[in-house]
């Protein structure tokens, strides 16, 4: 397993900056989430890891050994894809075991890796079947032996769960993160999905117009993010601006006083899911915005409220709440939305 150092890396195509002084450390044995708008950067730091995209400055080095000279297939990376490139004419067995046939492993080695990575990607018995005979979620995992198959030093994902449907994509979220655990492979995923940056990273970078927005273990991303990008990008987000009062109480623009924990700022955000939503007449304490429910949306476990606020002028505020009890406010009940300090993040 490796640690990658990437150093100062750009790289433009015309007048397009795609990675524009690039400089983060991946650890040895992390798992490591890319996450971005299209056409942030984010691939294009995988493919100049991989040796795909060679940059126009900087340095990449995998323990200490600089790479940007170093071909693909001498890297020594495995990856997978999205679409999984499995070649459709071989077994599993036979796509497992390509990278090893390349590199002239002795067939009692073969077989026995192969037997070991059918077990670990929980395909043992499927070795003779076609990709056409798997389903989406068993060639994702025969993509990923593969790309295990030759001991990586590092091990790129490019948007790897982007082609199941939602239920599949959880369970196999759950799947690639134990296997990443067992193996201790150093790993870097590209991803636009939230949630599955936030499920799978030890740690995430917020990459847009080719810069990092923020780096950070996903917790710390969440509820701190350090710019509006980062809070809008990585989750829901209820944006208040006004003017800091004193250093803990924002004003907003009809006088409604909103306290933090930290440091006020004339922008902060508070998180849907940080806000109950109380019927006009209950007691409140804390951060209290006065307003009605523009749109309940039930969803079984949870129900998003859309709730109009004079503060916020056409910006409706948004709530997530558990529906514990079953009950669902309707569009025009009057309504408070209350917040502690401590959920209030100035910006």
């Amino acid at each position: 397993m490796s640690r990658v150092d990437v150093d100062r890396v750009s790289k433009r195509y015309g007048q397009v900056i795609a990675l524009d002084e690039v400089t983060i450390t991946f650890a040895d044995g992390e798992f490591f989430g890319l996450l971005g708008p299209s056409g942030s950067g984010k691939t294009t730091l995988l493919r100049a890891i991989a040796g795909f995209v060679i940059p126009d400055h900087g340095t990449i080095a995998f323990d200490g050994e600089q790479v940007e000279s170093v071909p693909v297939h001498r890297r020594d990376i495995g990856m997978v894809f999205q679409n999984y490139a499995l070649f459709p004419h071989l077994t599993v067995a036979d796509n497992i075991g390509f990278g090893l046939d390349v590199r002239h492993v002795d067939r009692s080695d073969r077989e026995r890796r192969l037997a070991d990575l059918l077990a670990l990607v929980r395909l043992a018995g499927f070795g003779a079947r076609k990709p056409r005979e798997l389903s989406g979620g068993q060639q994702q995992r025969v993509a990923l032996a593969r790309a295990l198959a030759t001991r990586p030093r590092v091990l790129l994902l490019d948007e790897p769960l982007g082609a199941l449907d939602r239920r599949l994509r959880q369970e196999m979220q759950v799947e690639l993160r134990d296997i990443q655990r067992e193996t201790g492979v150093t790993t870097i995923f590209v991803t636009h999905d939230q949630e599955e940056a936030l499920t799978l990273s030890d740690r995430i970078a917020i990459i847009n117009e080719g810069r990092l927005v923020q780096v950070g273990a996903p917790v710390e991303i969440y509820e701190r993010p350090r710019s509006l990008f980062a809070a809008r990008f990585l989750g829901d987000a209820n944006i208040l601006r006004g003017t800091v009062v004193d250093r803990s109480t924002l004003r907003l623009a009809d006088g409604t006083l909103i306290r933090s924990a930290l440091p006020a700022a004339p922008v902060a955000i508070v998180r849907p899911e940080k806000i109950a939503v109380l019927p006009a007449a209950a007691p409140a304490a804390g951060n209290v915005l006065v307003g009605e429910i523009l749109q309940a949306v039930y969803s079984g476990a949870s129900i998003t409220y859309r709730i109009r606020v004079a503060a916020l002028g056409d910006e409706p505020l948004l709530a997530f709440v558990q529906s514990a009890s079953g009950d669902v406010l309707t569009p025009g009940a009057p309504v408070l939305a209350r917040w502690s300090p401590e959920q209030t993040i100035p910006l």
